[in-house]
């Protein structure tokens, strides 16, 4: 195959949607796929919503999910001269022509569709101007000419033969009247200047295609292949937006999804290859086609989310799996104490026990983060006379242990269990809630090897 080339194009108007980084996804796959070159475009020509921060975010996502582009980010508003000398040349060569009409009659024209039931549609007004006075006081606005009869065919890698009637084609604007260009001037200038060869986007930017394609018609341009991936759905089956507090990156990040957990989920949400499931990234580029993306649209499913960062959870190297613990406290709870450190990586491997979400192995990890532990009034009840004996006896013994390992633990807990005459859950659970705060958690071996021995003894000695 020839050279390939993509490109993601975000506008920073906001923080990066979670359908946007699997448009991302899919477009840095397919071109690695290729041995192609994947780049970043920000969008920034809307001045008045563009910011530096959402840009900021944009990338810092990209980066935080493992989608690297090539070369630097590529900015629009960089280019504004040269998309406006393309529209002058379409003026020029007749592509294009000069729309003097007013705000007013632009709002008449739609109340008249909205009243007769149709569809909006400019009335070509000054395409053809016959005895039509110029107007000195109105800027005009640059239109395309768009192709009135006929069909258009559209040969979508996705969606297959997309057939259309022209007249559904406005003569949409490619110039403001300030002078500024619009997103679908921009976007065929920039994607011909940086020699994009496939553009692979949401479904919902059909039309768009369909006009973007006749710009490059006109001016001569080779026409990128399209594919069109369907769109990602809330779970009630609408079209997601941020009142579903799951439609942002930021969203995952904040509960403690891992990078891998994401990526792998968004590459199945559309996509499949046979019956497989997990992705490490070197299959992900391999395998990953167009074919395999389906033209229906996919349905976030939150509960598949944490199973799949479950299965990460368990499966990571620990010490990588304590460094995202680490960066993830810092940004949302709060930062590990350095003195805590060794006893959360030696814990990690029961901490992360059952974890859906690094949120879950910071508040199983609290017994050891927090110098002082709060017991609820419920398990405060359990602590009773018998209990108390039972804590206090093992105070003794525990003291006294040259060694702390668990066959020694064993040996105590036994002796205990027997002298009390009770059973192992009425020795652990006593010690159990005055180490950790609460009757449920990891089993009371675990915690009495996590614990430095003078922070046992403390907390003992406050029960006793």
């Amino acid at each position: 195959m020839s050279f390939v080339a993509t490109r993601f194009a975000p506008s920073p108007t906001g923080p990066l949607h979670i359908g946007g980084v699997r448009t991302a996804l899919f477009n840095w796959l397919f071109s690695k796929n290729k041995k192609g070159k994947f780049y970043l475009r920000i969008e920034d020509t809307d001045k008045e919503r563009s910011k530096e921060e959402y840009k900021k975010q944009i990338i810092d996502s990209l980066n935080w999910i493992g989608i690297n582009y090539d070369d630097e980010e590529y900015i629009q508003s960089k280019n504004i001269k040269k998309h406006q000398e393309v529209a002058n040349e379409l003026l020029k060569n007749g592509f294009a022509y000069k729309c003097y009409c007013t705000e007013e009659e632009i709002k008449e024209q739609k109340e008249k569709c909205k009243k007769k039931g149709i569809p909006y549609v400019y009335n070509r007004k000054w395409r053809d101007p016959k005895n039509v006075e110029i107007p000195n006081n109105i800027k005009p606005v640059i239109r395309f000419k768009s192709k009135i009869s006929g069909n258009s065919i559209l040969k979508d890698l996705v969606q297959g033969e997309v057939n259309i009637s022209n007249s559904i084609i406005e003569d949409f604007i490619i110039l403001r009247q300030d002078g500024t260009p619009t997103y679908q001037l921009s976007a065929v200038v920039d994607d011909h200047l940086m020699k994009i060869t496939n553009v692979i986007r949401g479904d919902d930017h059909k039309i768009n295609t369909f006009k973007q394609k006749q710009i490059y018609e006109a001016m001569k341009w080779s026409v990128p292949e399209f594919a069109h991936i369907p769109l990602i759905h809330s779970e009630k089956g609408s079209k997601l937006s941020k009142r579903d507090k799951a439609s942002t990156l930021e969203d995952y990040i904040k509960i403690g999804i891992l990078p891998d957990a994401l990526r792998n989920y968004l590459l199945r949400l559309g996509w499949s290859h046979k019956d497989k499931e997990i992705f490490t990234l070197d299959e992900s580029i391999k395998l990953f086609d167009l074919p395999g993306v389906g033209k229906s649209p996919s349905k976030l499913d939150m509960s598949r989310i944490l199973s799949l960062n479950e299965y990460y959870i368990k499966h990571l190297d620990e010490k990588e799996l304590f460094k995202f613990l680490k960066i993830y406290s810092k940004k949302f709870k709060s930062d590990i104490d350095s003195s805590k450190e060794k006893s959360i990586i030696k814990s990690i491997s029961f901490l992360k026990n059952k974890a859906k979400k690094l949120e879950d192995i910071y508040q199983n990890s609290q017994y050891i983060l927090n110098d002082k532990i709060k017991i609820s009034e419920e398990d405060l009840k359990l602590i009773d006379n018998s209990s108390k004996s039972i804590i206090k006896d093992f105070l003794i013994k525990f003291e006294k242990m040259p060694e702390i390992n668990k066959d020694n633990l064993e040996k105590i807990v036994k002796g205990l269990i027997d002298k009390h005459k009770t059973n192992f859950k009425g020795v652990g659970q006593p010690l159990r809630i005055v180490l950790t705060g609460s009757r449920f958690g990891p089993g009371i071996y675990n915690i009495l090897l996590s614990l430095e021995k003078d922070v046992i003894i403390s907390r003992l000695k406050d029960y006793k």
